[in-house]
Parts: C-alpha cells; structure tokens; sequence
C-alpha cells in the first residue's frame, strides 16, 4: 500500500507543485528557514537577470549592440513605455527601476519553471499573492505619501451623483481590495495550469505503447513552445496592471 501510494504520488501532474525542503535548517523563533526547491527556483532566477546584466556592462555598452545587448534594450524600453503611458513620463522615473524588476523576476522564474527538473516558483499562490499584495501596500503608501488624505477621493469615481456615494464607496473598497487578489491568482491559474497540461501529456508520452506515444510527445513540444509565450505574457500582465495601480495612486484615477 504504502509503495503504491508513493507511485500514485509521483505520476500526478500536480506532484511537480509540491514543496520539499533540500536543506533543512532548525526552526529559529518559530519559523522554518530550510531551503527548498522553491527557494533554490528563486535564487536561479535572480541569478540569471544579475548575470545578463552584468555580462553586459562588463562587456560594456556599446552605440553598435550586441544580440544580448538589444534583446536587453527591447526588453527595457518595452517596459519604460509602459511606465510611461500609465505611470507618467516625469512620475515613471521614480518607478521604472522596481517596474523593470518585477518584470524581469517574474519572466525569469516563469522561464526557468520550464527547464525540466527545475521548480516553478510563479505556481505558488503564497507567492504570487505576497507579489501583489506588496504591490497593493505600496500603491497605499504612494497614494497616501502624495495625496494625503485626499486620496481616499479616488473611492468615488468622477461625475458619480452625491446621493450615490454610500453605494459606491463600499463598491470601490471591494474593487480596491480584490486587485491583489485578482493580480496573484492570474499568474498562478496560468502557470499551474499550463505545467498541469505538460505533466499529463508527459506522461502519457511515457506511459503509451509504440508509436502511440509519439502523439502526446509531439503535443508536449507544442504545448511548452506555447508554454514560453506565456511566460512573457503573464510577466507583462503583472507589469502592466502593476504600471495601472501605480498609475492610479498617482493620478488618482
């Protein structure tokens, strides 16, 4: 039984999600420091954005770039201007580097989520969700830093009549509240989802016999090319809408 339960654990599309500690460390006031394969994922991650970055300027910036440095430029200038359109273009300066760091972080997690054997850090809604709810706080202390008080006016939209305000201000608040919600969950149902698929057409190219399981295999390959459009997509999703929230505490819209 206990074999049995052990296999079944491993052929489920869902064990590639599980977190297991690598390095284990004693618990220090309550709290568990061991290293994971989450941890690890993340490290990775961070890793490669520093060392693309910094191959190029140890190379050094040149007027006549190289491949990394224009894939580097594209990428940058991709994110300035969406900094620019939702944030402002004087405003946008202050922000552009931490924009430019989300992006990047989560690109390069969902990325090397999809080297096999390697861990999705992006797939973890504790992840994700402390992603934006840090992203929710912030827009808080900017809006509130800014604006003072008055940028509570942004919980009643322009033109609303006043006999309208009760009903809308509660409505506004749930709204509010539900951004960091909808920003975590977003990410993590496309990356779960997507890696889901793979493991189960993985493993019915393993498990089929003959040439039958060439057709599942041929799938995987498609599925994870689609796999890599939606690493970028779902890092630009989060950018923008974090580009939109910013955008927002600012001009109080």
């Amino acid at each position: 039984m206990a074999s049995d339960s052990h296999a079944a654990e491993h052929t489920s599309p869902l064990h590639h999600f599980e977190v297991h500690n690598i390095i284990p460390i004693p618990e220090i006031a309550g709290i568990d420091l061991s290293i994971s394969q989450a941890v690890i994922a993340m490290w990775i991650g961070i890793a490669v954005v520093f060392g693309l970055f910094m191959l190029i300027v140890s190379r050094g910036v040149s007027p006549v770039p190289s491949k990394l440095q224009s894939i580097a430029e594209v990428l940058l200038e991709f994110v300035r201007d969406m900094v620019n359109e939702f944030i402002g273009k004087e405003e946008g300066k202050k922000y552009f580097s931490f924009v430019g760091t989300v992006f990047f972080f989560i690109l390069a997690c969902n990325l090397v989520g999809l080297i096999p054997g390697s861990y999705t850090i992006t797939s973890q809604l504790v992840v994700t969700g402390v992603f934006a709810t840090g992203i929710f706080l912030m827009t808080l202390v900017i809006g509130f830093a800014k604006h003072g008080a008055h940028f509570l006016s942004i919980l009643v939209p322009p033109g609303v009549p006043k006999i309208m305000i009760p009903v809308m201000v509660p409505i506004e608040i749930i709204s509010m509240i539900a951004r960091p919600i909808s920003l975590s969950v977003r990410l993590f149902a496309n990356m779960t989802a997507g890696h889901t698929v793979l493991a189960v057409l993985f493993g019915l190219a393993m498990t089929a016999p003959g040439w039958i399981s060439w057709a599942p295999f041929g799938f995987t390959v498609i599925i994870n090319g689609l796999e890599i459009a939606i690493a970028f997509i779902q890092a630009y999703i989060f950018t923008i809408l974090t580009c939109v929230y910013i955008g927002d505490a600012v001009k109080l819209h």
